[in-house]
């Protein structure tokens, strides 16, 4: 399983970017992909998860309304669209999948530790 972050970066306040996971090596097509933070000195937060089959989504109420998790199921790529972002939102982002997400009992929720695999991380930096 590989999953590859792109697109951080340096921003200002209340501008936007779109953060890219590249996925490889499971069944895409039936799985769950998270997007996780963590900024200095912070524990890792949940930001937006994705059911791939029916597309579900969830967002924490932190970046709701803001933030939104999209999936190109012909590319397996997952996307966080980031608008209007804030200070606060600085941290390393992360991509995870649960390829055992089992979409017709659950839905999908950003909790670390039912995700098993992580990307290396990409950084954002919204300066105010």
């Amino acid at each position: 399983v590989r999953l590859v972050e792109s697109g951080g970066g340096l921003v200002q306040a209340g501008k936007s970017l779109r953060l890219s996971c590249a996925a490889s090596g499971f069944t895409f097509d039936d799985a769950a992909i998270a997007w996780f933070r963590q900024a200095p000195g912070k524990q890792r937060e949940g930001v937006s998860c994705i059911s791939t089959i029916d597309e579900d989504s969830y967002h924490e109420d932190s970046v709701k309304g803001r933030f939104a998790i999209t999936v190109d199921k012909a590319k397996k790529m997952v996307y966080l669209q980031m608008n209007d972002l804030k200070p606060q939102d600085t941290a390393v982002y992360y991509c995870a999948a649960d390829p055992q997400f089992d979409s017709a009992k659950y839905y999908c929720r950003p909790k670390s530790h039912e995700y098993n695999y992580w990307g290396q991380g990409t950084q954002v930096t919204v300066s105010s």
